[in-house]
């Protein structure tokens, strides 16, 4: 099993990621320059968070155009795993490997702050290992969160269970007063319909030591590790 961090010219997160899977998860990991195009000895992607070529014209627009990403589309085609996080999702949203798009907070300041967010389908292979019912603490830190689609692509969403968090208060409630972004309806992250890429504007390689605020991203990790487990055996 290997995971592979790609790192674009202004990706800050890769680091944070890098060090969930090398020492929480216990996986052997790599740096992907963005210029990378053989992903073939890789089990999982993780597209981090930060700054892909400074956030210039809107996020994640140019970093779509990497070489790394058309191989990231054959590596998902593949059924093969891909983890968009914060500008993560972003991209995935700009390259067409998921629906919908980010755009400006409702309020156009950055946020930066632990949310609450509820696991709507714990049958993906990200919250698996998620105790039912249990309400994780992930932080925040966007000021392009609010995810919005057309009808047609929400009805969709809901309809073949693609939306797996959203925001919601400290008692599992989906409320206006939680969203911190104006996301149509509360919507933190999503999946595509054969539920190998997930992509959430939350981040939890930021929420894996207690000494952080949380560790209740760790388990998302930990479920991505089991069902490459389960793929390889």
């Amino acid at each position: 099993m290997k995971f592979g961090v790609i790192v674009f010219p202004g990706s800050n997160c890769d680091h944070d990621a890098y060090h969930v899977i090398s020492k929480h998860v216990g996986q052997p990991v790599e740096f992907i320059w963005h210029k990378q195009t053989d992903l073939s000895s890789y089990d999982a992607i993780i597209v981090p968070g930060g700054f892909s070529y400074g956030d210039y014209l809107r996020c994640g627009a140019l970093a779509k155009f990497s070489p790394v990403m058309q191989s990231v589309k054959e590596f998902a085609a593949q059924g093969k795993f891909v983890f968009g996080i914060c500008n993560g999702f972003q991209i995935l949203c700009e390259a067409g490997l998921l629906p919908g798009a980010l755009i400006r907070n409702r309020d156009l300041h950055f946020i930066c702050d632990f949310v609450n967010l509820k696991v709507e389908n714990q049958t993906t292979p990200y919250t698996s290992e998620v105790e039912s019912g249990k309400i994780l603490s992930i932080p925040i830190a966007h000021a392009e969160g609010n995810y919005v689609c057309d009808d047609a692509t929400f009805q969709s969403l809901e309809e073949n269970n693609q939306i797996v968090f959203r925001y919601c208060d400290e008692n599992g409630e989906i409320t206006d007063d939680a969203n911190p972004n104006g996301a149509r309806s509360n919507i933190a992250g999503i999946c595509n319909l054969d539920r190998n890429v997930l992509g959430m504007m939350p981040h939890p390689e930021r929420a894996c030591e207690e000494l952080l605020g949380s560790n209740d991203g760790r388990d998302i990790f930990r479920s991505l590790t089991k069902a490459i487990s389960q793929i390889s055996n």
